[in-house]
């Protein structure tokens, strides 16, 4: 870095804490990353889907990481610190000493991270209570929220942790408070994860109604009662022991912090569009989604006003961006799932070896080796027979349904490279039309979205993006930095320095585009296509099957990887009760079309089958025949 540049510019160090790393940058005023290093941190799962950390390894990881990046640096032209983290939860007792949040009563591991699904029962019974603070999470609160993971605590360990309990931290403010020592909470977090309401705080009833009535007779000092707005300063900054550890200088600004993918909204949704012939630059901010990609995926856009979408978080006002209401669609698993399925086949030592051969990244090597395997298709076209239905872990968005698992149809007996290729191809088409189907149901509640802003780890595949351009249609942005998520959380130490007059201002400064790319039209195929369920007509009443048509409308996304068409699913009910079919036999068709995704029907009327067939109207497309349990 040259000493004249360094002198006249402001610097900001961000801190990220992901799912299995913790990262620090060093980010100017305008936006340039000047120095990164990242740091792995712990995770356990020592139970099916009980996924835990430590935050005195975590807060180790930060410190490492940011002793890095100042490194030769003037640090007297360091502003301001700002932090994100993933909304995991951080059980401490009252001397701010970790607890242990398993049964073998390890405090070492002291967070429950995001991930973790272990209170299913507990988000179940909250969401049967129907409570109005509901409507806030799109109707359905996720398991991957605080309130089942505290109520799953205090039944299940209650005197190794629940009774000795002085604070529950979301994670990005247990670290502004090791930087700090203020307790103060982020709007961000308690409004996304906790059910806090920036107009009326918390809200008694629901807490009493869950069984969790211990935070209103203490006046929830153990989940904060001082709460701030991301970007605004801490206390008197950043304390002496914190500055010592983390190699910075005591008593700079100090930001209240955001959810990880928060911060990677913040660092692109903001950036000046002009000249790259986009239809968001004569448009508001709101036109914008950003998604940001990495271990899950996270989409979020922002309105003036609320607006309330089925299986999608919020609204929530100021969560992200000052003055807007933000809704937050998601995936649980995107990055994960890739890993999964390409580490899993029987093909990845073949990967391995080739990719090291070429010094390339695996991810690399397969995605240049689709394109030697394409001939004259498009590559997205290599697939038309093999699809993947990619909630291993739950959907998160707009289905709500963490019950809800894998699928992978069009499988045969060969497990080659093209094969694993192929089914690679196959899990980011299902990714994007993930995204696609959220996305699609935003626009349906009331939101114009026509462009997209890509970061996080995934945007740095082409094919990823590419893929996601194709399927949903509409242009991508990517940041000029990649390392979107820590520009974000420079943002909130440059607000909290003063040397922004709002963050709408730092977002405008510090956000750059970098690439922008459109959607390809040879890979849309224009024909939609009908899919066929047979049932017998007795397995389940209208209203059931309507049920089971509402699933089926997201899963035929995963069937249409090539167009932007949708589709027409028909449910076939017989009225005999085996599952064989015989002429004479009496049936109806119950239809609906992607345009009827609410969950309004249409009852066909019965006809009689001729020659034991259904009739060959019923088919353009696939068949799909449930066979007997």
């Amino acid at each position: 870095m040259a000493s004249g540049k360094q002198e006249k510019m402001n610097y900001y160090v961000g801190i990220d804490v992901g799912t299995g790393s913790a990262r620090a940058a060093l980010i100017s005023q305008q936006g340039t990353l000047a120095a990164y290093a990242e740091y792995p941190i712990q995770k356990w799962e020592p139970h099916a889907d009980h996924h835990e950390q430590s935050s005195d390894d975590i807060w180790a990881a930060c410190c490492i990481v940011t002793k890095k990046v100042v490194q030769g640096i003037d640090t007297t032209l360091i502003r301001g610190l700002g932090f994100d983290a993933t909304c995991s939860l951080v059980v401490l007792d009252e001397q701010f000493q970790p607890l242990p949040v398993n049964k073998e009563g390890d405090s070492n591991r002291n967070i429950i991270m995001w991930m973790d699904h272990r209170a299913a029962s507990q988000v179940e019974r909250i969401n049967r209570t129907g409570h109005g603070v509901l409507k806030f999470v799109g109707g359905v609160m996720s398991v991957e929220m605080q309130p089942p993971k505290l109520l799953w605590l205090k039944e299940n360990l209650r005197k190794s942790c629940w009774d000795k309990v002085g604070h529950f931290f979301d994670l990005p403010d247990f670290l502004s408070w090791k930087a700090t020592g203020v307790i103060a909470r982020s709007l961000c977090s308690l409004v996304c994860k906790w059910t806090y309401s920036a107009d009326n705080g918390w809200d008694d009833s629901f807490w009493k109604l869950i069984n969790l009535e211990d935070f209103v007779a203490d006046n929830y000092s153990k989940i904060g009662t001082q709460v701030l707005s991301p970007g605004d300063p801490l206390g008197k900054g950043l304390t002496p022991e914190a500055a010592k550890e983390l190699g910075l200088p005591a008593g700079i600004a100090v930001a209240a912090s955001l959810i990880d993918a928060h911060a990677g909204g913040l660092g692109v949704i903001g950036a000046d569009v002009k000249g790259y012939n986009l239809p968001c630059e004569n448009q508001p901010i709101t036109s914008r989604l950003a998604v940001i990609c990495g271990t899950s995926s996270c989409h979020m856009g922002i309105s003036q006003n609320p607006i309330f979408v089925p299986g999608i978080w919020g609204p929530y006002f100021s969560a992200m961006v000052p003055g807007f209401w933000l809704n937050e669609g998601g995936q649980s698993v995107t990055g994960k799932l890739i890993e999964h399925v390409v580490q899993g086949h029987a093909a990845y030592p073949e990967l391995q070896a080739k990719a090291s051969a070429r010094f390339q990244s695996i991810y690399t090597y397969l995605n240049s080796h689709l394109d030697s395997i394409k001939k004259s298709l498009p590559v997205g076209f290599l697939t038309v027979d093999l699809h993947v239905w990619p909630d291993f872990h739950g959907n998160r968005s707009p289905l709500a349904d963490l019950t809800l698992k894998g699928m992978v149809t069009g499988l045969r007996l060969s497990h080659s490279l093209d094969d694993l290729a192929l089914l690679y191809l196959a899990t980011v088409q299902a990714i994007a039309l993930g995204t696609r189907h959220i996305l699609e149901t935003m626009e349906a509640a009331g939101h114009s979205i026509s462009t997209l802003f890509l970061c996080g780890g995934l945007s740095k595949n082409p094919l990823f993006v590419q893929m996601h351009a194709d399927i949903t249609g509409l242009p991508i942005v990517l940041s000029q930095e990649v390392e979107s998520v820590l520009v974000g959380a420079a943002i909130l130490g440059a607000c909290a320095s003063g040397d922004f007059t709002s963050v709408q201002e730092a977002m405008a400064r510090m956000g750059k585009v970098g690439k922008v790319v459109f959607p390809r039209p040879e890979e849309k195929r224009p024909s939609p296509i009908i899919l066929t369920f047979v049932l017998p007509w007795t397995l389940m009443t209208l209203e059931e099957s309507g049920r089971f048509m509402a699933l089926c409308s997201s899963a035929s996304l995963q069937f249409d990887s090539h167009t932007s068409q949708g589709f027409t699913l028909e449910l076939i009910l017989f009225k005999n009760k085996g599952w064989k079919t015989k002429t004479g036999d009496r049936a109806r068709i119950v239809t609906i079309h992607q345009q009827m995704r609410k969950g309004k029907l249409r009852e066909g009327k019965e006809f009689t089958l001729l020659r034991g067939k259904i009739p060959t109207h019923t088919f353009s497309g696939c068949s799909i025949w449930l066979p007997s349990p």
